[in-house]
């Protein structure tokens, strides 16, 4: 083995705290990359004492306008890195190299409409002189931070969805603590450099990697936390919710089981690019990736057959190359188990139309499946992989029910050319967003982005998370001068 980079503590102060560093490999053919110096317990309670102390000292808190000019720095930063960071990712979290340079892009507007929203998004103070109680005053209301944010972050966007975390924190004027998925680092490491010179002191943005579970928790449920972001499984988050101390407020964002319902009438020709990438964008490692297509009978194999046709074309295999469409699943035990779903389902009765193989460097053929049983897992439980499943119907209202059946919702779209059919669809989904003629994982980054039921809580979306990690503070004035 060649000798990879090493990556020490970003832990100002915190000396002699290096646990067991991390191994970081390529998922594709499970090379080393690097190595990441993880943090004992001094090194996770000097990260909190870090950051306590910053927003304990308003002394020291960073201006809007020197926020403003550390986010706009760090924009061209990211441009003159754009390739190196796209390349790093893809290699580090199989994400196809095509697919990460429009996540890089994604990242550089990610900090753009941060300071979009510090210059915009106004609040309107509530009204006073109406009656006798309320005469001779005036208030207004300024938004302060909510002081310190411990964000944990997910694989499949190891670039945006730190820029979604981190960049509103600095934004909002909390410092920040960031520990990324243990397979995708590195993104993060380089990205919070880059914060650092643009500007941002070392303490308002602490890049941490707890050397196990114990500590990850001690972390998260410390009292000097005021919010919590997390991005990741269902059972992990709720649990470290239930865990957190008085006080600290929190979002969660988890996966879905995305639902598609497709009427007889529906252009499917035109519809098929959008299902095609949204089902087999990163591998289907997306939260709202399309899984369930429910497709009017008439209509049902005709549009299953033309998906499987198109997804036997797409390239799959060695992220780095740029032909490369399909790259590998993050981890190699994930492709095993995606195996035995789909095994599952043929044997209850799925007709296997294109797929269901496993292929070389962790890969998995991308997979379609028709009228999958209702109880089998690829219908009730997140795939997190290329397979897509389309289930005939024949009453509208019955295919809405099963679309809604499961404990997750996120969001799901219709495709329809008949406008009062698609927005009865849209109006009897369970899901936060519906995308009508559009596939499930549309989305831009200022939008609303929020998991119900088991999927999550409070609501994503760069100016929703600024809003979550602020206060805000009124003052009313007394004063005969003013009528």
């Amino acid at each position: 083995m060649g000798v990879v980079e090493h990556f020490p503590l970003m832990i100002p102060g915190a000396f002699g705290a290096e646990g067991k560093p991390l191994e970081v490999v390529s998922p594709y053919d499970e090379q080393p990359i690097a190595t990441v110096a993880a943090a004992n317990a001094a090194g996770v309670e000097q990260a909190l004492n870090n950051a306590s102390r910053l927003f304990t000292d308003r002394a020291a808190w960073l201006s809007v306008d020197q926020r403003i000019g550390i986010l706009e720095r760090m924009i061209d930063l990211l441009r003159d890195h754009a390739e190196e960071l796209a390349t790093g990712a893809s290699l580090e979290g199989g994400k196809p190299l095509i697919d990460s340079r429009i996540e890089m892009a994604r990242c550089i507007d990610s900090f753009r409409i941060c300071i979009n929203t510090l210059r915009t998004d106004a609040v309107h103070p509530p009204v006073m002189g109406v009656n006798a109680a309320s005469k001779h005053r005036i208030a207004f209301i300024r938004r302060e931070p909510i002081g310190v944010v411990v964000a944990f972050s997910a694989f499949n966007h190891p670039l945006n969805l730190i820029a979604h975390q981190v960049g509103p924190a600095i934004a909002a004027g909390c410092p920040v603590i960031i520990k990324p998925a243990e397979n995708t680092p590195l993104s993060c490491i380089r990205l919070v450099r880059l914060l650092h010179q643009a500007g941002l002191p070392e303490g308002w943005c602490q890049f941490v990697m707890p050397e196990d579970i114990v500590l990850a928790e001690v972390l998260v449920t410390d009292p000097r936390v005021a919010f919590f972001s997390f991005i990741g499984s269902a059972r992990v988050g709720w649990l470290l919710r239930s865990k957190l101390a008085p006080g600290t407020r929190c979002a969660l964002e988890h996966g879905g089981v995305a639902p598609v319902v497709i009427t007889g009438d529906a252009d499917i020709d035109k519809a098929l690019p959008g299902l095609l990438k949204g089902a087999f964008y990163h591998a289907g490692q997306v939260c709202v990736s399309v899984q369930r297509i429910f497709a009017h009978a008439s209509i049902a194999r005709e549009l299953a057959d033309k998906i499987a046709n198109q997804a036997r074309g797409l390239v799959v295999g060695d992220p780095l190359v740029e032909q490369t469409e399909v790259g590998p699943l993050i981890r190699p035990q994930e492709s095993d188990r995606i195996d035995q779903w789909v095994k599952e389902a043929v044997a209850g009765g799925a007709a296997l139309l294109c797929g269901g193989e496993l292929r070389d460097h962790h890969c998995y053929a991308p997979t379609v499946l028709f009228d999958p049983a209702a109880d089998v897992r690829v219908s009730t439980q997140e795939v997190f992989g290329p397979v897509v499943c389309v289930y005939p119907f024949t009453e509208l209202d019955a295919a809405i029910e099963a679309a809604n059946a499961l404990d997750v919702a996120f969001q799901a779209s219709v495709y329809s050319l008949d406008l009062d059919t698609a927005l009865y669809i849209s109006e009897h989904l369970a899901a936060s967003a519906v995308m009508i003629n559009d596939h499930t994982a549309f989305r831009v980054d200022w939008m609303p982005f929020a998991g119900l039921k088991h999927s999550g809580l409070g609501v994503g979306g760069i100016p929703f998370t600024m809003r979550d990690m602020q206060v805000e503070k009124m003052t009313v004035i007394y004063s005969d001068a003013v009528m």
